[in-house]
């Protein structure tokens, strides 16, 4: 796993997208904080601007670091959350422009899976998490079904995992600072 690791971080230095297996569905990654690297995913997933993207960090110490203020729900949320939970919070910070949503929020879930959490330790800062289809096609199901074009138009695919079936997405859950909360998907 070493390898993997450090192979990814490799590319992540570089401005490069990686292939890689999350908790959830195998998903195309690159620097959250590089607007540059996330260009190269919009142009490779073809996505509309106005989309979104979901960022993975370590752990709650790393989503704090990003957010200006993490309402206390959140940490609730994630504690008990019996899936991987997607949070979508008020003013990100030190993230690229091109992540934050028009109204100045970000979907952002600390990573459940082992391989994820030490990628994004290593890389020392949060990475994007985006699903490994080009936009308006279905979401592979496995490594198998991943098009050749986004096998071929990322930096570094990891090879580990490759035969495991994706579970079910995360949940998606907004929050705001002043205490609304709205389910976007279970």
């Amino acid at each position: 796993m070493t390898k993997e690791i450090n192979n990814c971080i490799e590319a992540l230095k570089k401005e490069g997208l990686i292939l890689y297996p999350t908790d959830t569905i195998w998903a195309i990654g690159c620097d959250a904080t590089n607007n540059e690297a996330v260009k190269k995913i919009d142009a490779l997933k073809k996505r509309a601007l106005n989309d979104t993207l979901i960022c993975l960090v370590s752990s709650q110490a790393m989503l704090e670091r990003y957010i200006e203020s993490v309402p206390d729900v959140a940490y609730d949320i994630m504690d008990l959350a019996t899936k991987p939970t997607t949070i979508i919070f008020d003013k990100p910070k030190g993230l690229a422009e091109s992540l934050v949503a028009s109204d100045n929020t970000i979907a952002i879930r600390v990573a459940s899976d082992k391989f994820c959490r030490y990628v994004i330790n290593k890389f020392a800062k949060p990475i994007v998490s985006t699903s490994a289809n080009v936009s308006g096609f279905p979401t592979p199901k496995n490594f198998n079904a991943i098009s050749n074009e986004i096998l071929t138009g990322v930096d570094y695919v990891v090879n580990l995992h490759q035969e495991k079936e994706n579970s079910s997405p995360s949940s998606i859950i907004k929050l705001t600072n002043d205490g609304f909360v709205k389910v976007i998907r279970e």
